[in-house]
């Protein structure tokens, strides 16, 4: 006859090892109630282990990255650890495999939503296949972001990861037809702008992706300036519409000079391309994921 589990014995095992509320109810089934034996139970897992961890500063790891379906699809794992001996060892380079491997059969429209649901060909979730790398690893491992975009027929999505995996970037494009996307000039210039967005940080496509409390704001700022430096009142309105302008052809994609060769803007990069291409192409959106950045 199994002993019953109390509320109390489940949290005074949490408290003392860090693990989850379902996790701790299970040793505790296992185990009769006994709490030391539950403990071992849950060190045994690697579950209290990994738990315990949990809060530690992980700065170091490997943003893994996959473009799959005919180039229409592409997705990016944020994976991170405590070291970059850790990152940098075969055995995590395997689990960050595997993470992206779940990315790509995922449909979850959200990293929570892709943290809860099973690992593909076990019953387990993918926050618990993390817990269980992070005992296999010695260090907190979690996974901080994920990206994935899928286009439709007319579309094209292209990746960047930079050489040390701690940077990637996806870009996804329409053009005007099945065959414009397959293009090979259209394949190019998905690279060359997920390159681009990685050294130039844009924080849109255009204008039109920036919010409107933010455009305020730097006018805001642009009109303390220059009240601050003693312009004429009058002027004070154009001054800081001008700066917002050029914030905006320096923080949006499309005016942006091309990291390879600045006399050409993404926009005329973009028109370049689609001519070669045969047709019409835009820009839809971007994800920039950097390891440690928000």
């Amino acid at each position: 006859m199994s002993t019953a589990i109390s509320a109390k014995a489940v949290a005074e095992l949490r408290q003392r090892t860090g693990a989850g509320m379902m996790d701790c109810k299970k040793a505790l089934e296992e185990t009769n109630g006994d709490m030391d034996a539950a403990i071992e139970y849950l060190r045994k897992k690697g579950i209290a282990k990994a738990e315990k961890r949990a809060d530690r500063s992980t700065s170091e790891g490997i943003i893994g990255g996959e473009v799959f379906n005919n180039g229409q699809s592409a997705v990016l794992v944020e994976v991170a650890c405590e070291t970059d001996f850790v990152a940098r060892n075969e055995d995590f380079g395997k689990i960050v495999a595997s993470l992206v491997a779940q990315r790509v059969q995922s449909k979850a429209a959200d990293t929570d939503a892709y943290l809860a649901e099973p690992m593909a060909g076990g019953s387990e979730s993918v926050a618990d296949y993390i817990k269980s790398a992070a005992a296999k690893t010695g260090e907190a491992v979690n996974v901080k972001r994920t990206a994935r975009f899928d286009a439709d027929a007319n579309g094209q999505v292209g990746i960047y990861r930079h050489h040390n995996g701690k940077l990637a970037t996806l870009v996804q494009i329409t053009a005007s037809s099945t065959e414009v996307a397959q293009h090979e000039a259209t394949k190019e210039l998905v690279k060359y702008i997920a390159e681009h967005i990685a050294a130039s940080a844009p924080i849109a496509v255009d204008r039109t992706g920036v919010p409107a409390e933010k455009l305020e704001s730097e006018k805001r700022v642009a009109e303390a300036q220059a009240r601050e430096a003693g312009k004429p009142e009058a002027m004070i309105e154009k001054i800081a519409t001008g700066k917002v302008e050029a914030y905006l052809k320096d923080m949006t994609l499309l005016p942006q000079p091309w990291v390879r060769d600045a006399a050409l803007t993404i926009a005329q990069l973009v028109a370049e391309h689609a001519k070669k291409a045969g047709g019409t192409i835009t820009v839809d959106r971007f994800a920039r994921l950097q390891l440690g950045a928000e």
